[in-house]
């Protein structure tokens, strides 16, 4: 099955971590987080990823300073929010719920865990009150 166009690999996300993380970063310093002991071919791997990502416009290329600094064009939230909608619609015909549900009810979610999302849900549950 094909991937959606806004997909991304294992790979790419790798990148998007560490450009999370940090901010802004060349191609030299996400090659070294992700390969510390790298070579030239990593170096190159990272590149080619990048650009990937740039043409999937998930981030951007500062090219007024050199070498090239890039970041991230889309919140580590906004890519939550779609893989888990793409999901939902694939495994529960588009509804977030069943999903929902059983990520609540399979993981081992401690007291401030749960506290969170009893807050998340009564903050929800109010501003749909208004």
């Amino acid at each position: 099955m094909a991937r959606t166009p806004q997909d991304v690999t294992d790979a790419e996300l790798s990148v998007m971590e560490v450009l999370w993380n940090r901010g802004l970063a060349t191609v030299r310093e996400i090659s070294e987080a992700l390969y510390p002991n790298g070579s030239t071919s990593h170096h190159a791997t990272v590149q080619k990823l990048l650009d990937r990502l740039k043409g999937k416009q998930f981030v951007i290329r500062d090219d007024s300073v050199w070498p090239h600094q890039f970041r991230a064009d889309v919140a580590r939230d906004e890519l939550i929010r779609r893989r888990l909608q793409t999901t939902a619609d694939k495994l529960c015909g588009g509804s977030l719920q069943p999903l929902l549900t059983h990520l609540v009810r399979s993981s081992q979610l401690n007291s401030q865990d749960v506290m969170s999302l009893r807050r998340l849900l009564d903050d929800l549950d109010s501003s749909s009150h208004r």
